[in-house]
């Protein structure tokens, strides 16, 4: 529940006498996921610290929000609440919902790997009752996996990895009238990105990073972090993370040649970071995704 415990829009839905819990399960790599009914209800959002996508599985055409009366929701649809947003929901009739949660860390370092782009210049575009054929039918097929199986609940965490991509291509805009200050200029943010992905496989000091950008350690982090969204340290072990799930889901090489690749000391620290992170071993993890 550790995760659960600091997701707001979770939380609020909790403390409904009327919604009802049916699944939950902690995907890892700042996301979470959660299955509920809920009806003749009234819930309130206010500003949570991480953003929730949701869909409609079953019922929801009594449902709407507070300020827009007339837009009613439906099953299939999906509503996209960004970090820091706030919402008034009324619920008339039954509903049935799937709610994916994604901490703000999680969506930084998509901005960063997937479009290139600075977290604080974008924002997740609010959405309610969106269609959107792909990601509806991600919902379901995440739905029906037994998130508690530890092979399924890795299937479970790829699917959200796509949903979330597909999110950030799709309902991401800039940030408008923001005036960018501080962090890194934009070719010492893609000369350090670039370089950190061409050796993920080597020791990464943090002054070798600076060195890149002709900065003190120091000032580096406090701009390395404006920039991306998070430490060096972390950004560098997710990068190694995100490799080694790629090569995991190949029958070869060896878990000890993807821990050398990736960048760890030795089998068992790969092991002990990957478990961290995403709650099951890489060999776990290679046979979730064995066909």
């Amino acid at each position: 529940m550790a995760q659960f415990e600091h997701l707001q829009v979770f939380q609020s839905m909790s403390r409904s006498a009327n919604a009802r819990l049916h699944a939950m399960a902690e995907l890892g790599n700042g996301m979470a996921v959660a299955r509920w009914s809920n009806a003749h209800d009234a819930r309130d959002y206010l500003a949570p610290s991480h953003h929730t996508l949701s869909c409609y599985l079953a019922g929801g055409t009594g449902t709407f929000r507070r300020e827009q009366p007339g837009n009613k929701g439906a099953p299939d649809k999906l509503c996209i609440l960004p970090a820091e947003h706030q919402s008034a929901w009324i619920i008339n009739g039954e509903i049935q919902l799937a709610h994916l949660y994604i901490e703000q860390e999680r969506f930084a370092l998509g901005a960063v790997a997937l479009l290139d782009r600075e977290p604080r210049s974008l924002q997740l575009q609010e959405a309610t009752f969106l269609e959107d054929a792909e990601q509806s039918a991600r919902f379901r097929q995440l739905c029906v996996l037994d998130w508690q199986e530890p092979g399924e609940r890795l299937l479970a965490s790829s699917l959200a990895h796509t949903m979330l991509d597909h999110a950030l291509l799709t309902q991401v805009g800039l940030r408008q009238g923001l005036r960018l200050k501080g962090g890194l200029a934009p070719l010492q943010r893609k000369r350090v990105r670039d370089f950190i992905e061409q050796h993920l496989d080597t020791p990464l000091p943090l002054s070798q990073l600076a060195a890149l950008c002709a900065l003190s350690e120091y000032h580096f982090a406090r701009m390395f972090q404006t920039s991306f969204g998070l430490p060096p340290h972390r950004y560098v072990l997710t990068r190694r993370l995100a490799r080694a799930c790629q090569m995991l889901r190949q029958p070869h090489p060896a878990l000890s040649e993807v821990a050398l690749a990736c960048g760890f000391a030795s089998a068992s620290h790969f092991s002990n970071r990957f478990r961290q992170a995403l709650g099951a071993t890489p060999r776990q993890y290679r046979a979730a995704f064995e066909t």
